[in-house]
């Protein structure tokens, strides 16, 4: 006996083929069946007219925040995606200097448009380091996988402090600084995500990134460098 038996889906099973209706088994949590007619499963469900396909994978989400206290990383695993991409235009949360940590949020919600309140009241901020804050989501079970990127901007302003504001050639300062970062901060990452520039979409990153600010200039050919896989 089966430990599940989804039955009587349409499944298309995403290597292209045409769809069909049929079974699929799932055993030991790993699908040991599709296609056809499955034996009885301790539990079973009745997908009839509806769609049985693989999980889908979210590439571009800002769930930075939200992993550390949502474990179902809502509403994304209400509509079938099964693994998220974080990190996207170059904001997140880590790593971060102890006392900092409001710069992050107000880039965060500038730039995202996502309340600060919400971020400030639910972010535990039990790291530092980049490593740190992969250990601290290692520390909670999940409805769904996630996969982090390294933020250019939560890496500026570590790096440079006030002077991310100000300075005019910071990825000069940062090419300084970003491989004993990540020699010792940085941890296994899925890549450092390009920052969005222009980045003043909002009341709080008018202030920190003025349109007569350097960062208004765009970053294309500093991104590039990141915009690669740190480890395999």
């Amino acid at each position: 006996m089966h430990d599940l038996v989804i039955r009587n889906g349409r499944i298309m099973d995403g290597s292209g083929s045409a769809a069909f209706t049929g079974d699929i088994a799932v055993d030991a949590g790993i699908i040991s069946a599709v296609g056809g007619k499955a034996g009885a499963g301790r539990r079973e469900i009745d997908a009839t007219g509806l769609l049985v396909t693989p999980g889908w994978v979210d590439i571009h989400t800002h769930y930075d925040g939200q992993v550390t206290w949502d474990p179902y990383l809502t509403p994304s695993s209400w509509h079938g995606v099964t693994t998220i991409v974080m990190g996207n235009c170059g904001v997140g949360f880590a790593p971060v200097e102890p006392g900092k940590e409001q710069f992050l949020i107000e880039l965060t919600e500038g730039v995202e448009d996502i309340p600060g309140p919400a971020l400030a009241a639910g972010i535990p901020w039990r790291w530092e380091s980049f490593a740190q804050y992969l250990d601290a989501l290692e520390q909670m079970k999940r409805a769904i996988d996630v996969a982090a990127q390294i933020p250019p901007g939560a890496v500026r302003a570590y790096v440079m402090g006030e002077r991310e504001r100000t300075t005019r050639r910071p990825h000069r300062r940062i090419s300084r600084g970003w491989p004993r970062l990540c020699a010792t901060r940085c941890a296994p990452a899925l890549s450092g995500s390009p920052r969005r520039a222009p980045c003043c979409t909002g009341p709080k990153t008018a202030n920190m990134c003025p349109a007569r600010s350097p960062l208004k200039r765009k970053w294309s050919r500093w991104d590039a460098r990141w915009a690669t896989p740190v480890t395999a």
